[in-house]
């Protein structure tokens, strides 16, 4: 995976993006390796990912440019699909990814960034989707998840005029959680990653799964969604431990590793 490296700190994984010569632009090779990271991160350890680029300059820059420009109707559209297949796979992870964003996060980097879970990012970096001013749409879920995050009118504004945004504007329309001095970034991220990562590993993944159904169905169904999620946390090891050390005033004692029960 020569695209994208992989450090395991405690219980969190820190994936980074490695093609800062381009930017860590994306193309069908570190799209291809960013899914083989994911899929070979060890569920049964780790319990938060931060994905981040390498280098000072950007997250991720978009998709390669070069790459795109020759492609027919029919590979743009295997393109697409490919990218959103991945972006797909990062959003309905079971563990919580939260996006680093060091620099540029244009086209498909603010959509890559756009499928975790949770957002920081330095005051150097840009948002943007720059795509109509290429002659192409947002390709690997923009006109998505935008207007999921900032509202239909905001994301309308941003998709056509094909505005960038900066850190502090990013962060007032709810595009980004917090912002930081760029040596402070990584920081924060790992803090909020190990934060999240001791807290019960089997609540934590059924609260995801609980927000990203139920964002999609009506507030009755993901009521029901919820009910079925809450359930399947009773009976386990963390359920027990620590409603009986609540009532105790003990400290819990949690799994050496994630299990089911």
């Amino acid at each position: 995976m020569s695209f994208v490296n992989c450090e395991v700190e405690g219980a969190v994984a820190v994936l980074t993006i490695n093609r800062p010569e381009a930017l860590n632009a994306l193309n069908g090779e570190v799209l291809a390796d960013l899914k083989a990271a994911f899929e070979a991160i060890d569920q049964n350890a780790v319990r938060c990912v931060v994905l981040t680029g390498a280098g000072d300059k950007s997250f991720v820059a978009g998709a390669d440019i070069g790459a795109m420009s020759t492609m027919t109707k029919a590979e743009g559209e295997a393109f697409g699909k490919l990218g959103n297949d991945i972006f797909l796979m990062i959003e309905s992870f079971p563990l919580p990814v939260i996006a680093a964003v060091n620099g540029f996060a244009l086209g498909g980097g603010n959509e890559l960034a756009m499928s975790c879970d949770i957002r920081l990012c330095s005051e150097n970096a840009v948002f943007g989707q720059p795509e109509v001013g290429l002659g192409i749409t947002p390709g690997f879920g923009g006109t998505q998840r935008l207007a999921r995050l900032v509202g239909m009118g905001m994301a309308k504004q941003l998709v056509y005029a094909a505005t960038n945004i900066k850190a502090d504007e990013a962060l007032r329309i709810g595009l980004v959680n917090a912002v930081y001095p760029a040596e402070e970034l990584m920081e924060n991220a790992k803090g909020l990653a190990a934060k999240i990562a001791r807290n019960a590993p089997i609540a934590v993944r059924n609260c995801k799964k609980a927000i990203n159904e139920g964002m999609q169905v009506s507030i009755e169904e993901g009521a029901k969604i919820e009910e079925k999620l809450f359930g399947d946390c009773f009976e386990t090891h963390d359920q027990v431990e620590g409603m009986a050390c609540f009532l105790s005033k003990e400290k819990p004692k949690p799994k050496a590793a994630f299990t089911n029960n």
